[in-house]
């Protein structure tokens, strides 16, 4: 119990020291404003990485990645896909809001695509760009790849691997990585089969690693889910992948 309050508090004080070093940039959709952030080395001429938030919008998981992937030599730019003012209060507006964006994948794609654009103004080098995503951002990464927008890799981290099948599947030009927790819930067998489909009819470099003794929200410390062992592992993951793929 100790233990928790204290990797709690550590955790918050993390987050706010990290939000601190992070630039606020605004920028448009017609007339929704979205309101992202920026690693402190905007501006220099380095490899980016777009970060995709979980389904309640910026969070200091995402935040905690981006500073990471600063000391890693990235810029990085999480996203705002919901806009100013439809920030989710709870669980259920957010998974109102989430599920918008994963039916209308082409205004995900859209929020997305201008996310990208914002961090290659701030530097990042055009064909040196890849995304990563947790939870709902994680749909949002592989929706990158579907979608053919111009990054090198997507990794797709606890993310709904599920896709409409009505949907056909095209080529997949960015290299795929996918992190799964062997007991999400969400995923299931058919999501797992149809993926694998989907990449392989899409002639995709693809892979898929599954962490056992996790579930959903495996990598997120505030998370009952929280699988330590198996996180500071897929984050390993994460860096080497990016590494291959943008330097």
């Amino acid at each position: 119990m100790i233990r928790n309050l204290l990797l709690t508090a550590c955790i918050m004080s993390t987050g706010t020291i990290f939000g601190q070093k992070l630039k606020t940039v605004s920028y448009q959709d017609g007339s929704q404003k979205l309101n992202g952030l920026v690693t402190s080395n905007a501006g220099k001429k380095l490899p980016g990485v777009l970060i995709l938030p979980a389904w309640k919008g910026i969070d200091d998981e995402a935040k905690t990645a981006a500073a990471e992937l600063e000391k890693q030599g990235y810029i990085a730019f999480i996203a705002d896909i919901y806009g100013e003012g439809n920030i989710p209060a709870d669980n259920a507006s957010a998974g109102k809001s989430s599920g918008y964006y994963k039916q209308n994948y082409d205004a995900y794609q859209k929020r997305i695509s201008l996310a990208l654009e914002q961090l290659k103004k701030n530097g990042a080098i055009s064909d040196k760009i890849a995304v990563i995503g947790y939870c709902f951002g994680g749909t949002g990464a592989l929706e990158s790849a579907r979608g053919s927008l111009p990054v090198a890799g997507v990794v797709s981290i606890h993310g709904s691997i599920g896709k409409d099948q009505t949907r056909k599947n095209g080529p997949i030009a960015a290299k795929i990585l996918v992190e799964n927790p062997a007991d999400d819930k969400g995923v299931t067998p058919e999501d797992y089969n149809n993926l694998i489909k989907e990449m392989n009819e899409g002639n995709a470099d693809w892979q898929i690693i599954t962490y056992a003794h996790s579930k959903h929200t495996f990598t997120d410390p505030k998370s009952p889910d929280y699988n330590e062992m198996m996180a500071k592992r897929a984050w390993n993951h994460t860096v080497m992948f990016l590494k291959e793929v943008l330097k």
